[in-house]
């Protein structure tokens, strides 16, 4: 270990993509450094956020952090972005009011595009539906009692089909939250590792967007936890602060998968505003193309935000900022499907990365950059 490493509060400011994670650093002495590696190499490490820390205070790779000598790490991050856009998240339950199975499916009944012929409907994010006798009224009387016995044994099955994340939607409980706690507490009882109730991550009116914001919650929750925490672990008691959607940053602790979503595009739209204000530019349009997906953006002289939005075909209600992002990136893969190609939405990311890395990865649209 040096002995700069040591001597005063180091600060790093970490942007991890599915592809690439950049590091930037303010030394002891006030002077700035900055770090590329690839958010993937397990050959070489299991982290690369960790792993840029590590390499900038010259620490050998699996050395234990000098936690002592680093005031804070800000992380802005794609882990759930990417998993969205590839639905890679946690196989998850759905349990609602009794006749409203398919109210998430149905949506708002909205046709954007109105003279297609063949609508394609979003892919839904929970992979089954147990409905559960048991309603308040919009007046907080009760109209039906809570089957605890039916929900118990719905929570049961899924359980042992091998899922662990759920999420509880029910009518009015944004007002009258009584019958989703109670399910969240049997849910608990019979093992579910990550609960999400309606109430506590959008408790506003509105069945299908408070419904389709807390399925994403419950889907992407579990893998940006284990995310953090592994990060956490290392750190100690290092202040984590992570970059949240509507551009703010919040504690490792209070990180969750519905504010999770835009955490690395909101960090490049603040960074690319500043950047601009420095030139003498006060309205930009921001293009971020990294190796799994492309936000853009736009800056009049305010931060865009959004309260109801769709992001990936999800449809959230969550304070974020204005972005639309697509799943093209650098490592989108490239596919024939026997009339046209196709670039994504799958990526192949850090590991083993385009083809053009020589580790056996599939084509890319970097590897069409190359060949032109």
């Amino acid at each position: 270990m040096t002995e700069e490493a040591t001597a005063g509060p180091w600060q790093f400011w970490i942007d991890r993509g599915g592809t690439f994670t950049d590091v930037v650093a303010r030394r002891p002495d006030g002077s700035m450094v900055s770090h590329k590696l690839l958010s993937e190499n397990p050959e070489r490490y299991d982290d690369a956020a960790l792993q840029g820390i590590r390499e900038m205070l010259s620490l050998a790779d699996g050395a234990p952090l000098p936690v002592e000598a680093i005031e804070a790490v800000k992380m802005g991050t794609t882990v759930a972005t990417n998993a969205l856009l590839e639905r890679k998240g946690d196989r998850t339950l759905l349990i609602i009011t009794k006749g409203f199975g398919d109210a998430l499916r149905i949506g708002y009944q909205t046709r954007p595009r109105l003279f297609d012929r063949h609508i394609v409907l979003p892919e839904m994010l929970y992979e089954q539906v147990v409905e559960v006798e048991g309603r308040f009224g919009a007046d907080g009387e009760e109209v039906r009692p809570l089957d605890e016995a039916g929900a118990r044994a719905g929570l049961k099955a899924a359980f042992a089909a091998g899922i662990r994340s759920v999420a509880i939607v029910f009518m009015h409980a944004y007002r009258y939250p009584a019958h989703e706690r109670r399910i969240a507490e049997i849910a608990r009882e019979v093992g579910f590792t990550q609960v999400s109730t309606s109430h506590e991550t959008s408790p506003l009116m509105k069945l299908v967007s408070r419904g389709d914001t807390t399925v994403a919650d419950a889907y992407l929750s579990p893998i940006l936890r284990r995310y953090v925490d592994r990060v956490a672990a290392d750190l100690g008691d290092t202040r984590l602060m992570f970059m949240q959607s509507n551009g703010g940053l919040t504690d490792a602790r209070l990180f969750q998968g519905k504010d999770s979503i835009l955490s690395g595009p909101a960090g490049g739209v603040v960074g690319a505003v500043r950047t601009a204000e420095m030139a003498g530019f006060d309205r930009i349009i921001g293009f971020d193309m990294g190796g799994t997906s492309t936000d853009v953006s736009h800056y009049d002289g305010d931060f865009e935000r959004a309260f109801e939005t769709e992001v990936a075909g999800v449809r959230m209600r969550a304070p974020m900022m204005r972005i639309h992002t697509v799943a093209a990136g650098g490592g989108s893969i490239v596919h024939f499907d026997g009339a046209r190609y196709r670039c994504g939405p799958d990526s192949a990311g850090a590991n083993p990365g385009p083809a053009c890395y020589r580790r056996g990865g599939p084509l890319t649209v970097t590897d069409c950059n190359v060949m032109l």
